[in-house]
């Protein structure tokens, strides 16, 4: 069996290499796929290839404008996908166009499967934002295409319903629950280890546009809620971690400087994959993370979470989960001062409660993963 995958792959962001090695265990666990029959369509093949095992492609050839790229990537990539016994077009932002171009080169792959008779299968994607018109047309155009449609919640089904997506939608847990996790995680007998991840937002350095006032009011209502817990609770610490290096290792440098208690603050300044952050998490007896994939690999080491909405998508998934009162808006943190430090007590006074659900969330998660790798096999692979 001869499968492609196609994501924003190789971008050294975490949150998809997650997902993608995600796919990967459950191919190897569900059809006992090698991972040389695998072809993964990658922003940096070599890179993909060497870490992961696989063969790859690049996701795009860039030419001159963004419908010359369009064309030459179809005229490379078409013989590779016609050879396919199943494409998977799976990842976090993918059915969105936020940045301009994604809606029109995962819609490509589309058309591609289909000039190639090639099934495709949308598999545990998020979507939105979907702002433009011409988006929106692309995307369910893509939607229709695809024998299957997965997506990791509820918001998104019922956004691609709001845009005229009339085929099946599949609610599954995201990919990223099936990275491998350590055995034997032992947590403190109450919260001591406190890691927390940010986001450049509004930044120049990431963000499409740039806000400064909105990036300052951030790291400062992240400093005053770290202070306001580290006070309450002198025998914790925070540990900085981040998903997308070194972009949010930048941020959290940033808020550490404006935090009083920095003597009992410590930035783990390094790259970490995703199976170095399922272990970095574990270690931890409490996560407060701000990107999706931050919370969702904790959640795979049993570690409970706190989240920081930067997006709608992040608010969604605690919602989803149960744990919404464990979210809040990115602008509410210069506002709600204290909101980490009650959660967190809350937590500490039921803490052995508090493990026990959340390391149940994580199990539930898993298996609701696998799920689409049980649809691909009734609507697919066995049609």
């Amino acid at each position: 069996m001869k499968i492609g995958i196609v994501g924003n792959y190789g971008n050294n962001n975490n949150g998809d290499e997650a997902i993608l090695l995600g796919i990967l265990v459950q191919l190897e666990t569900y059809y006992k796929v090698k991972r040389s029959d695998i072809t993964v369509f990658s922003n940096q093949p070599e890179q993909t290839k060497t870490r992961y095992g696989v063969e790859a492609n690049p996701l795009y050839y860039k030419k001159g404008n963004k419908y010359q790229t369009l064309l030459t990537t179809m005229s490379k990539n078409y013989p590779v996908v016609r050879k396919l016994d199943l494409l998977i077009i799976g990842g976090g932002g993918i059915l969105m166009d936020l940045y301009g171009t994604e809606a029109f080169l995962f819609g490509m792959y589309g058309w591609l499967g289909k000039l190639g008779r090639t099934p495709v299968a949308i598999y545990g994607v998020g979507a939105g934002p979907i702002l433009t018109k011409q988006g929106s047309i692309v995307l369910k155009s893509l939607a229709h295409l695809a024998k299957l449609v997965t997506v990791r919640d509820g918001e998104s089904e019922r956004l691609l319903q709001s845009i005229g997506v009339t085929s099946p939608i599949h609610v599954i847990g995201d990919p990223a629950f099936y990275v491998p996790k350590p055995e034997n995680v032992q947590k403190n007998e109450r919260p001591l280890q406190i890691g927390v991840t940010a986001v450049p937002y509004y930044h120049g350095s990431y963000w499409p546009e740039e806000k400064l006032e909105l990036y300052e009011d951030y790291i400062e209502g992240m400093a005053r809620n770290l202070d306001e817990l580290l006070d309450k609770h002198p025998d914790a610490q925070i540990n900085f971690f981040a998903t997308k290096y070194p972009q949010d290792l930048e941020v959290t440098k940033d808020i550490k400087q404006r935090m009083k208690a920095q003597d009992r603050c410590y930035v783990h300044d390094q790259e970490l994959l995703p199976e170095d952050i399922v272990a970095f998490t574990a270690k931890q007896d409490v996560v407060i993370g701000t990107r999706l994939h931050s919370l969702i690999l904790s959640l795979v080491s049993g570690t409970p979470v706190m989240a920081i909405g930067y997006h709608h998508k992040v608010k969604d998934f605690m919602d989803m989960i149960g744990y919404g009162e464990n979210a809040i808006a990115i602008e509410e943190l210069n506002k709600q001062t204290v909101f980490f430090e009650e959660r967190f007590a809350k937590m500490e006074q039921n803490w052995s409660k508090e493990l026990h659900a959340f390391q149940a969330t994580g199990e539930d998660l898993r298996e609701r993963a696998i799920m689409g790798m049980r649809l691909i096999d009734t609507t697919i692979v066995k049609k």
